[in-house]
């Protein structure tokens, strides 16, 4: 097995819309990796063969927010660089609320952007350092002036820090059956499953770290009811348990530094 996994920060004007760069190179052996639901979009640009997602092949590709593991396909070997985007970042880059991409992957090209120039730049590129700043201007470049109801973006704000939707609903003066529907107008995904989605992206943060948590107490942590709770949500959201999804893919995420 070989692994490189590189991470990097956007320039501080990106960083409203994108939070961080991976640059990723591993040759192992064939099989699937599964990209986990998160509350970020994710945007990824091959340097080598293609991401493959049931029988679509992408060189570049976004794929908006879900609640379920998208299962990628790879020949054993994985090169390129990753994006996280926030959900104002779809609006900066392509101009369109984060809900219109929700469940699904799109080539980048559909997106007016410059996907096969940028793809053919980074395969120039020497380095990672020089990979991220190469997608800072590229990046740079597509920005565009945002406008988000302010509703919406303060429950997303509140639901990140752990506030219950009939608490967020009340503040903002909806009720909830309205905010759920402006939300995921804006968002594609509810309020609740949102929460959820969150919850389960502090879980699987705490099993990457360097101190490997019991469930127990990563289940006590992020708000579930108990290791059983954790364990359901994991199945439906991850398509495994947590003691499966660790032994499957985290040494290739720890072999990699990250």
């Amino acid at each position: 097995m070989d692994v490189e996994h590189v991470v990097g920060l956007p320039h501080p004007r990106l960083r409203p819309f994108v939070t961080r760069y991976s640059g990723y190179r591993m040759r192992t052996e064939p099989g699937i990796h599964r990209g986990l639901p998160s509350r970020s979009l994710t945007l990824v640009v091959t340097l080598d063969g293609t991401v493959d997602l049931g029988g679509d092949r992408f060189a570049a590709l976004c794929g908006g927010l879900h609640d379920e593991a998208v299962i990628i396909s790879h020949d054993g070997f994985q090169h390129g660089v990753q994006c996280a985007l926030t959900p104002l970042g779809a609006r900066a880059f392509f101009g369109l609320p984060a809900g219109e991409l929700s469940g699904v992957s799109v080539g980048l090209d559909s997106l007016h952007a410059p996907a096969a120039e940028l793809r053919e730049r980074l395969q120039e590129a020497a380095t990672w350092l020089d990979r991220f700043a190469l997608m800072d201007r590229v990046l740079g470049g597509l920005v565009r002036p945002v406008r988000q109801r302010p509703e919406v973006a303060w429950a997303w704000q509140r639901l990140a820090s752990g506030a219950p939707v009939g608490e967020i609903a009340a503040e903002v003066g909806w009720s909830r059956q309205h905010l759920s529907a402006r939300f995921a107008a804006e968002y594609g995904l509810t309020p609740k499953v949102v929460a959820r989605v969150m919850r389960f992206e502090r879980a699987n943060g705490m099993l990457r770290g360097e101190r490997r948590p019991t469930l127990t107490e990563v289940a006590a942590a992020c708000g579930y009811t108990d290791q059983a709770h954790l364990t359901r949500d994991w199945r439906s959201l991850c398509g495994a348990t947590p003691t499966e999804w660790m032994a499957a893919e985290l040494p290739f995420l720890q072999g990699g530094g990250g």
